[in-house]
């Protein structure tokens, strides 16, 4: 963004829930993508590819380790992914062999966490194959359009500004300009903002919220083609500001945020389930206080 006080904002249309379990996250994007691939051959998840202590691995156990392992893998090419998951089953094989011939299966503790993990492996299952695979295009695409309709229109600007650090030199800038200087030419000379000073002092078009506010306040009340004739103080310093133009608003294209549109409806329908389950289950909090906790979280779903 061109200037350090302009605030962060978040994509009007929602955030993604964490729903899914770790082999369904997707990898952060790398420095160096990898290399195209070929298209997979089609595997036999049965087919046998090692034994560990005549203990079978099959393709498909490869498949889960590459995919439950795939922020690791993420780089390696094909070939090496495979070969690195087989390494890892083998590990794994080793030591939980390792872990139930000196009885740490039977642990208590270990017992709990085992039913949790298989609790959570089902919970993705029913989001993945019965809520997430269920959401149709169309779904997607009306959403969308309701979602924009239902947005109020929002204003925005396009404005220049010279930053400066006292009020005296800002009041020396405004005469000048006064006085038939340019814009511009004065933000390229005096402006210390250093994201864009070198560009005449242009900020670009921003929304409510993009800037403190009294930056903002300042900016939205200028008619395009004015400048502020007292000068603006932030924690920054003392502004000259310009507004070149105003407009409404135009709103995302589809293509842009069909992936947050999309995690709208997984997460209203994946509520939707939840609510559904619940109603038909027996579910008793012993504790009270616990109780009324819970009860306040799930009124605010």
């Amino acid at each position: 963004m061109p200037l350090s006080f302009r605030r962060a904002s978040l994509a009007g249309l929602g955030v993604m829930l964490a729903l899914s379990a770790p082999a369904a996250m997707q990898a952060f994007a790398q420095e160096t993508p990898p290399a195209a691939e070929a298209p997979a051959k089609p595997v036999d998840p049965a087919a046998v590819v090692a034994t560990v202590n005549g203990k079978s691995i099959t393709e498909g156990d490869l498949q889960v380790a590459e995919s439950d392992l795939d922020q690791q893998f993420a780089r390696l090419p094909a070939d090496q992914r495979r070969a690195a998951a087989l390494s890892a089953v083998i590990e794994i094989r080793l030591l939980a062999g390792e872990a139930e011939s000196k009885g740490l299966d039977k642990d208590p503790d270990f017992q709990r966490r085992m039913e949790f993990l298989k609790d959570r492996a089902l919970h993705s299952e029913v989001v993945e194959k019965e809520v997430s695979k269920a959401i149709t295009d169309d779904e997607v695409r009306a959403r969308y359009d309701k979602e924009i309709a239902a947005a109020p229109p929002v204003n925005e600007v396009h404005a220049r500004h010279i930053l400066v650090k006292t009020k005296e030199e800002a009041d020396a800038i405004i005469k000048q300009l006064d006085g038939g200087a340019k814009f511009e030419d004065l933000a390229k000379e005096k402006s210390s903002d250093p994201g864009s000073g070198a560009n005449g002092g242009d900020l670009g078009y921003f929304g409510p919220g993009q800037m403190v506010p009294e930056f903002e306040k300042a900016a939205f009340a200028l008619e395009p083609g004015t400048y502020t004739k007292e000068p603006v103080k932030t924690q920054f310093g003392w502004h000259v500001i310009k507004v070149e133009d105003k407009r409404t608003q135009q709103p995302p294209a589809f293509d842009q945020v069909k992936a947050q549109v999309r995690s709208l409806l997984l997460r209203d329908k994946y509520f939707e389930l939840v609510k559904s389950l619940r109603g038909n289950a027996k579910v008793d909090v012993t504790d009270p206080d616990l109780k009324k906790a819970v009860d306040q979280i799930d009124k605010s779903k």
